[in-house]
């Protein structure tokens, strides 16, 4: 069975994040690499359903999305990335990011920007964006089939899941911001073996950060990959070792003559 997981964060509006939100699972089936070669095929539909969004005259194309996807075929695991939302895998408590920022000022992505043109001022490429990737934000981009400092390629990683995966959390970057990948698992994780519900975990995630003031857009989800709650990590004790000083030791022998 497949199952199908994404993030978008959108921005100049929402046209772009609702044309890949309803069309992208369309683009992945339908291409001839889909099912033999997911990675081919998860490719493919994300330069696919950013041309077509190019090629459809009704909506604003200069508005644009990042896009997060995660693919899973039974313990099979392909998340596909362009922008700065985050996949990251809680394994048994310890945070594994399964995704890249595609930020400009990357040392990857401002190699690759600067080699086709592009300039970052204080951050931003050609100082209208704060993402590398991104599908959409056709004002910025040129002919289509030709390479562009705004890239809708997305960079890919498969995992095989293991009986210590224990959940995915998906998020954009208003949650990132604000918290570290580890410190988002620790407090998932610490909710999940209360209530186990990831529904209610991945507002609390939310309201965590809107305590810490993000300034940005906020989605989060989170999956969990077994029906049962996280089990308590049991830490092994540790052996103390007490160590006495050279000074300490003189003077204990000192004593111990004296009484002798």
């Amino acid at each position: 069975m497949l199952m199908k997981l994404q993030v978008f964060d959108g921005h100049g509006g929402t046209d772009a994040s609702l044309f890949v939100r309803n069309n992208i699972l369309k683009f992945i089936m339908e291409d001839p690499c889909f099912p033999m070669c997911l990675e081919k095929a998860l490719k493919n539909a994300f330069l696919k359903a950013d041309y077509a969004f190019a090629d459809d005259s009704s909506i604003d194309i200069s508005s644009g999305t990042t896009a997060l996807t995660a693919l899973m075929f039974g313990r099979n695991m392909i998340v596909a990335n362009a922008g700065d939302c985050r996949a990251v895998l809680g394994k048994r408590g310890k945070a594994i990011e399964l995704s890249k920022d595609h930020k400009p000022n990357s040392a990857s992505e401002r190699h690759r920007i600067e080699k086709l043109g592009g300039v970052i001022y204080d951050g931003y490429l050609n100082g209208q964006l704060s993402i590398a990737r991104a599908l959409g934000d056709w004002h910025m981009k040129g002919p289509k089939g030709s390479a562009y400092p705004l890239s809708a390629e997305p960079e890919l990683q498969e995992t095989l899941l293991t009986e210590d995966d224990e959940f995915l959390i998906m998020g954009c970057d208003g949650l990132w911001d604000v918290m570290s990948s580890q410190c988002a698992v620790t407090m998932a994780r610490k909710e999940l073996m209360l209530h186990n519900d990831p529904e209610r975990c991945s507002r609390e995630l939310v309201r965590e950060a809107l305590k810490r003031n993000t300034c940005d857009n906020l989605t989060v989800i989170v999956i969990c990959f077994s029906p049962d709650p996280p089990p308590r990590i049991e830490i092994p004790p540790t052996r103390i070792c007490r160590s006495i000083s050279v000074e300490g030791l003189n003077l204990l022998k000192s004593v111990l003559e004296s009484n002798s």
